[in-house]
């Protein structure tokens, strides 16, 4: 049995503080060994992961509150929207000292920023709208002077920003069709590819995933003007109460993408849940009930399901945003990994700051290779469980991830207990608890031997990921 720590992590302490009574800290029948180690953004090399740092462009958060947080995460990459209509407040004038300082100050924190062209601006008649489902400019002089922002945006960080992102979800509204963003994204994408040609062009910011007729309607005019090669990457949301529903309509996505050419890539651009009950957030899912402990589930589950399957990920987002009247709906949004106050400042990290800090800072390029389906030597019988594997870099042994899928993450969840064949690479298994962090040793009397297979008996699944490697293979601070 596991006796009390007198180690307390940031996320065990915080906890404490909080009252959540409902919080995991893992099983109660393996002895506890120590936390899993995050790492910092500086200290990785590659990785697939993105933190949201949207609605910058107009006041919604505070980045210089936030960017303390934004290295140790160990994302690597931040997603902006640069702000037409924040840079540009008198014709022809363009400010762009507020996105240098966090392009700049993101870079020196390990984060490349990917940066959104959006929104529309109201300076110029017919100039669009800048916000959440407006308008895209269309008159002759609000085309010429996005035209001439977008030339001095790129051009003043084409040797920092190489990834660019035109408009954010244009297929909400049905003020814009496919063929008027088609033809808008072009011109977009064309003179990005004339002043930074191996710029990476990402395309859509898809909200409305399981409808195509918009997605179609872009790529027929693309197609049809011989302009495929401006789309590398498809960028796709989509916020269902079950994170592990999407898949099968991620998946019909692609095939229509890859009808068009196979070569695009599809990047889960936006996702993640709120952290309070219902109707105290605005924004998707907004009507459930959530807490900061089934935000932290459903971090977890989006991270390890998209990461299980080869998809490169943008959490939404780091801090909670507070909308203002005027946009596509007003009050917080609080699916930030981050609490603020009302002035916008942090007040603290969530339960999903540590653990998706956790799962950042291990599942990256440099630690472990992702295992194939049909390479994944592991057994389950549940259909309700997910399994992937992966091959931990420097010690060569694998590494499993479980969790149960079948309904949206719960504040209460009884684990179901499950037997679990094991690869014979690992000689002394651990279990790792993916929100509280917490690593564990699997007792030799909880491991059967049956005709040279070895089976971990009565495992715990709860509804959340947690790992089952060789000890070597886990970074982990000691109790003391």
């Amino acid at each position: 049995m596991r006796t009390k720590s007198t180690l307390l992590t940031a996320v065990s302490l915080c906890i404490a503080n909080w009252g959540l009574a409902q919080y995991p800290v893992g099983p109660d029948q393996y002895e506890l060994l120590g936390v899993l180690k995050g790492k910092p953004a500086s200290e990785i090399k590659s990785s697939t992961w993105s933190i949201g740092g949207e609605t910058l462009d107009r006041d919604y958060a505070d980045y210089h509150s936030y960017s303390k947080y934004l290295g140790d995460l160990g994302a690597k990459r931040i997603r902006l929207q640069a702000g037409w209509a924040k840079c540009e407040r008198v014709k022809g004038q363009y400010n762009f000292t507020w996105l240098d300082e966090i392009i700049d100050d993101a870079l020196s924190r390990g984060v490349r920023p990917w940066v959104e062209f959006s929104y529309g601006n109201p300076i110029y008649e017919g100039g669009g709208e800048p916000k959440l489902g407006g308008a895209l400019p269309t008159s002759e002089e609000a085309l010429k002077a996005w035209d001439a922002w977008v030339t001095a945006l790129v051009t003043r960080n084409k040797n920092k920003v190489i990834e660019w992102e035109v408009w954010n979800e244009p297929d909400l509204t049905p003020k814009i069709t496919g063929k008027a963003y088609a033809d808008f994204y072009i011109r977009t994408a064309e003179l990005v590819r004339k002043i930074q040609p191996d710029a990476r062009l990402l395309a859509l910011g898809y909200a409305g995933v399981s409808r195509v007729n918009f997605l179609t309607e872009f790529f027929d005019v693309l197609k049809a003007q011989g302009k495929l090669d401006l789309v590398d990457v498809v960028t796709f949301h989509g916020y269902p109460p079950n994170p592990d529903d999407l898949y099968p309509t991620i998946e019909n996505l692609k095939k229509v993408v890859h009808g068009y050419a196979s070569r695009i890539k599809l990047m889960q651009g936006e996702n993640g849940c709120p952290s309070t009950p219902s109707s105290n957030s605005v924004g998707a899912l907004r009507q459930l009930d959530w807490t900061e402990l089934s935000q932290a589930k459903y971090v977890a589950r989006r991270l390890m399901g998209d990461y299980g399957r080869g998809i490169e990920t943008n959490l939404f987002t780091l801090s909670d945003l507070h909308y203002q009247q005027g946009d596509h709906f007003s009050g917080v949004n609080s699916k930030g990994l981050l609490k603020t106050h009302e002035d916008k400042t942090i007040d603290r990290p969530k339960i999903s700051y540590f653990s998706a800090q956790r799962i950042m800072g291990y599942f990256n390029l440099d630690e472990v290779s992702r295992l194939e389906p049909d390479a994944l030597s592991v057994e389950t019988t549940p259909k309700s469980v997910s399994a992937f594997g992966y091959r931990h870099l420097a010690t060569g042994s694998p590494v499993y991830v479980f969790w149960n899928h079948e309904k949206r993450p719960a504040e209460s969840f009884p684990p179901m207990m499950e037997d679990i064949r094991i690869d014979d690479k690992i000689n002394n298994p651990v279990y790792v608890d993916l929100i509280s962090g917490n690593v564990f040793a699997i007792p030799a009397t909880a491991i059967e031997t049956v005709d040279g297979k070895r089976t971990i008996k009565n495992i715990p699944i709860p509804d959340y990921p947690i790992l089952v490697a060789d000890q070597s293979a886990i970074p982990y601070q000691e109790c003391r």
